[in-house]
C-alpha cells in the first residue's frame, strides 16, 4: 500500500509499504479522508517538534520515520483478537491518542496530560496518510449515520477546539478574541457561538479567512497588517475581551492575545510553538490576568459528532481543497505554505 512518511524538515515520501494486518486489541481500518494539520505543516516546515528521531516513543516504539497523518476516519476492514464493541463495518473516526493509563494524568482521566502523551501519525503507528491504518479498539469511535466520511476527518481538528474553549473560563454572554483563524482558529469561532459568547473578534492578515471567521460569527476581523489589533479589541469591546484564545504560535502575538484581555481576564494558548515567545510579567500581575495551556482533547469526541450531526462544524465550510495522496507535498503542504486563504486540505486516501 502507500503512504507518506516524513524523513525530515521539508522531506516526506510517498512510498509503497506492507497492508499491515491488526493484532490484539487493534483494528484494521481503510482510510477514507485525511486532513492535514497545522501540527503536520509544523513537522513538514521545522520539524522534529513530536516526531522522535534518535530514541522510540515510549508507547508507540516507532521512530522517523514515520506514517503521517492524525486527522482522519475510515472503515474497519477486519479486528484483531479481543477486540469488543466494533465490527467490521463500521465507520470510525480515529481519536489519535496514545497514553500509558498508569501516570497522573491519565489515571485522573485527564488522558491527554499523560507524561508519556503522544500521536498517532507525530509518534508512530501506521496512521492516516495511508492506504490502511492499524489503531488501537478504543481509538476508533463510531460515526452516526448522518456523517459524512468528510465530516469525520474534521472530528479530531474539531475536538482540538471544543475542548479549547471547555478548558476556558468563558460563560455565556461573554466577549472572545481569536488570534489566527486557520482550522482550528475558525473551529474555536464556532464553538465560542456554541457556548453563547456574545461577540467574537478574529485577528488574521489574511481577508479570506477573516471572511470565514465573519461567516461563522465572528463581530469583526481585524488585519493585523494595518492596524494594531490589542487597540482595536480593546475600543470595540470596551475595555477587552473576556477570554482570547491564541491559534497562532507566533512569538509576537502572544502578549497582543493577553493585552487584549480586560482585568482578570484569560489568555487559552492553543497553538503548538516552534519557538520561545516573551511577554512583560507586569501585564499578568497588575491586571490579575490568567494564562492557561491546552492540548489535544479528552473525552469530547463523542459531542463533536452530536454537534456535527446539528449542524456545526460543517465539512463545506471548512475545506477548500481535496487531493491525491500522491499529491500530498505539492499539492499539500508546500500550498499551505504558499497560499494562505487555504483553510483546510482533505487528502483522499488510494
Amino acid at each position: 500500500m502507500k503512504a507518506a512518511r516524513w524523513y525530515g524538515a521539508r522531506d516526506i515520501r510517498v512510498e509503497d509499504l506492507p497492508e499491515p494486518e491488526p493484532g490484539p486489541g487493534q483494528v484494521k481500518v481503510k482510510v477514507a479522508w485525511t486532513g492535514i494539520c497545522g501540527s503536520d505543516l509544523h513537522e513538514y516546515l521545522a520539524g522534529p517538534i513530536f516526531i522522535p528521531i534518535d530514541d522510540e516513543h515510549p508507547l508507540s516504539h516507532d521512530k522517523a520515520p514515520i506514517v503521517m497523518g492524525h486527522e482522519y476516519c475510515g472503515e474497519i476492514v477486519s479486528l484483531g483478537d479481543g477486540v469488543e464493541g466494533l465490527a467490521v463495518g463500521d465507520r470510525v473516526a480515529i481519536e489519535p491518542i496514545y497514553r500509558c493509563d498508569v501516570c497522573t494524568g491519565a489515571c485522573d482521566d485527564k488522558y491527554n496530560l499523560c507524561e508519556k502523551l503522544g500521536f498517532m501519525g507525530l509518534s508512530g503507528g501506521i496512521a492516516g496518510f495511508s492506504g490502511y491504518s492499524i489503531v488501537p479498539s478504543r481509538m476508533a469511535h463510531i460515526m452516526p449515520d448522518a456523517l459524512s466520511m468528510e465530516q469525520g476527518a474534521l472530528v479530531e481538528p474539531a475536538a482540538v477546539a471544543l475542548h479549547a474553549v471547555r478548558q476556558s473560563d468563558l460563560k455565556a454572554g461573554d466577549k472572545a478574541a481569536v488570534y489566527g483563524t486557520g482550522p482550528i482558529g475558525l473551529l474555536v469561532v464556532e464553538a465560542l457561538k456554541i457556548a453563547g459568547a456574545s461577540e467574537i473578534y478574529v485577528v488574521e492578515p489574511s481577508e479570506v479567512r477573516r471572511q470565514k471567521a465573519r461567516d461563522l460569527g465572528a463581530k469583526m476581523g481585524i488585519d493585523p497588517t494595518k492596524d494594531d489589533p490589542v487597540m482595536a479589541i480593546l475600543d470595540a469591546s470596551g475595555g477587552g475581551v473576556h477570554v482570547a484564545f491564541e491559534v497562532t504560535g507566533v512569538p509576537s502575538v502572544l502578549p497582543q492575545a493577553i493585552n487584549s484581555t480586560r482585568a482578570a481576564g484569560q489568555t487559552l494558548v492553543v497553538s503548538i510553538w516552534e519557538t520561545e515567545a516573551s511577554f512583560h510579567p507586569n501585564t499578568v500581575v497588575i491586571r490579575e490576568r490568567d494564562i492557561k495551556g491546552t492540548i489535544a482533547y479528552r473525552n469530547v469526541y463523542p459531542a463533536v459528532m452530536a454537534l456535527m450531526e446539528q449542524g456545526h462544524f460543517a465539512a463545506e465550510r471548512l475545506v477548500t481543497k481535496r487531493i491525491g495522496l500522491d499529491d500530498i507535498v505539492s499539492q499539500g503542504f508546500e500550498t499551505l505554505v504558499s497560499e494562505k486563504s487555504q483553510i483546510k486540505i482533505l487528502v483522499e486516501a488510494p
